[in-house]
């Protein structure tokens, strides 16, 4: 009678326990199973019974159950952390297995205790996620500082040799037989200027000049300039109407989405299909890749897939990594993925990657939608013989500080040079009310351009302050710019550029913070 009562307790136990039980041969035929372990399972207790576990699992699980049961059938108890269990209706769970061989009714048995682990895992995994996105973050930040730096030095050569191009063309008759080569002179300038703000937008370093793009326009013209060189490659496009417009600068993200298509070019050796679309989405705390910095809000989507070999789970880990990272097809296309990550992110968006192994890859690129009106810079106004003004530069670089000496002197203006900021601050102590514009270089040792500029307030909270600086505009020139500095000159500049912005400042009675200008 007691006998009858304890298997009674054991059934209701069995049955109502949470966690799955399964009893099993010790050839790993099922011999019972408790309806928490069928619902996890994904089948009625008939369906379950019966079957050799060998049918039941997929093979990538198979090692580690033979090596389960070979434990259990020496009468050691064993466990499994995770194994990946294939339901009839094809969907996948993670199971933790704790088990050990016990006797029932005079049989050597396995009772099996199961657990769905799947949700942890992803728990985890997401945690594992996050922690390499930061990594990498900490990685790109690392490599954006030294470009940063790099950049800004090289501005910094390019401005002595644009100083002396500008003086000597000054000299010049337009027929002269030397114009056109110190013309030449002058663009091989601007190009290593331009590519200066390439390297600077990676760097994170430097603001790029943007306008409000609609995004298809963009893609339809690079795609178009792509397939006609790529025959071999169908483009397929599944673009949304109406998408919201981002403030971007179009060249650098004509770099972004080239270097995506000369990816996916590389992943399809023989052909294949490469597929963009474009939706407007909003970004929120869940969206799948989202980096913890980045904005929750309205983004415009760019995705580009290709039929491709695809990439394992460690490449993706590292495929923005390296400033030159080397194809798929083990040679070197230049500035890459990398540099792709560091423009994306120098305009406040994202890119996330998925991709399999003989399946493809996948790119989204995200970027905050904004619909302000298109900007465009207005033309430089040729330099003559200024209003005679006297200015102050600030500037701790030999070169630059002579070169702009003597440009600014070649205009007409009387110039005081201060060599740095303790200097500046003497020198406008004693004439400030002689001094009509300060030109304040951002970046010197000792005491900043920024705190020069305070201190420069304190003495006279009207003084008109022209920031110059071999790095872009970024968040600390826009900072000293909110706080009444005048404008802002990106190095290397021409005598032309030099003097509009004089002009601009000083013909100008109040700046845009309502802060009234120094009286000539």
């Amino acid at each position: 009678m007691e006998s009858h009562h304890s298997q009674n307790r054991f059934r209701t136990v069995f049955d109502i326990a949470p966690m799955g039980i399964a009893i099993a041969d010790r050839e790993g035929c099922f011999l019972e199973a408790n309806p928490a372990a069928c619902r996890m399972f994904g089948c009625s207790r008939a369906e379950l019974i019966g079957p050799a576990v060998d049918e039941r699992h997929p093979a990538e699980s198979m090692p580690a159950i033979r090596q389960l049961f070979q434990s259990m059938a020496r009468g050691e108890q064993s466990s499994v952390e995770r194994i990946p269990i294939t339901r009839p209706d094809g969907t996948t769970i993670n199971c933790s297995i704790t088990a050990t061989v016990t006797e029932i009714d005079g049989r050597q048995v396995i009772v099996a205790f199961v657990a769905d682990v799947t949700d942890q895992l992803l728990s985890e995994n997401e945690l594992e996620r996050r922690a390499i996105q930061t990594q990498q973050a900490q990685k790109m930040e690392a490599i954006g500082t030294l470009a940063g730096g790099v950049a800004h030095d090289f501005n910094n050569l390019l401005m002595g040799i644009q100083g002396n191009v500008s003086l000597m063309l000054l000299n010049k008759a337009p027929d002269d037989r030397d114009v056109a080569y110190l013309k030449n002179i002058e663009k091989g300038i601007m190009h290593g200027a331009e590519l200066t703000r390439q390297v600077l937008g990676f760097a994170r370093g430097g603001k790029y000049e943007v306008q409000a793009t609609d995004l298809n326009h963009l893609i339809d013209r690079v795609a178009s300039m792509f397939s006609r060189s790529r025959k071999e490659i169908s483009v397929r496009k599944t673009l949304q109407e109406s998408l919201w417009a981002v403030e971007v600068a179009q060249g650098p993200m004509e770099q972004v989405l080239l270097c995506l298509f000369v990816n996916a070019m590389e992943a399809m050796p023989g052909g294949g299909e490469l597929i963009l679309e474009t939706a407007n989405v909003s970004v929120e705390e869940g969206t799948s890749g989202r980096p913890p910095d980045a904005a929750l809000g309205r983004y415009v989507c760019i995705t580009v897939t290709d039929t491709g070999i695809g990439m394992d789970a460690q490449t993706q880990v590292r495929i923005f990594e390296s400033p030159f990272a080397p194809s798929k097809t083990g040679t070197s296309t230049g500035p890459g993925l990398s540099s792709a990550y560091g423009i994306v992110q120098s305009h406040h968006g994202f890119i996330t990657v998925r991709s399999r192994k003989g399946r493809g890859s996948t790119f989204r690129v995200f970027l905050p939608a904004s619909a302000p009106a298109a900007t465009h810079a207005q033309p430089a106004i040729p330099p003559g013989r200024e209003e005679r003004k006297t200015l102050m530069l600030v500037e701790d670089e030999d070169m630059v500080a002579v070169i702009s000496d003597q440009m600014l002197t070649r205009l007409g203006h009387k110039v005081f040079v201060a060599r740095s900021g303790p200097d500046a601050l003497s020198i406008f102590q004693e004439h400030r009310e002689k001094i009509d514009l300060v030109i304040l270089d951002m970046i010197m040792p000792g005491m900043s351009g920024a705190e020069t500029f305070e201190r420069l307030k304190a003495i006279d909270p009207r003084v008109n302050v022209l920031l110059s600086s071999g790095y872009a505009l970024n968040g600390p020139a826009e900072d000293i710019l909110r706080r009444g500095c005048r404008g802002f000159i990106q190095k290397p500049f021409t005598i032309e550029q030099l003097s509009q912005k004089i002009r601009e400042i000083l013909s100008s009675g109040q700046d845009q913070t309502g802060c009234t200008g120094k009286p000539s």
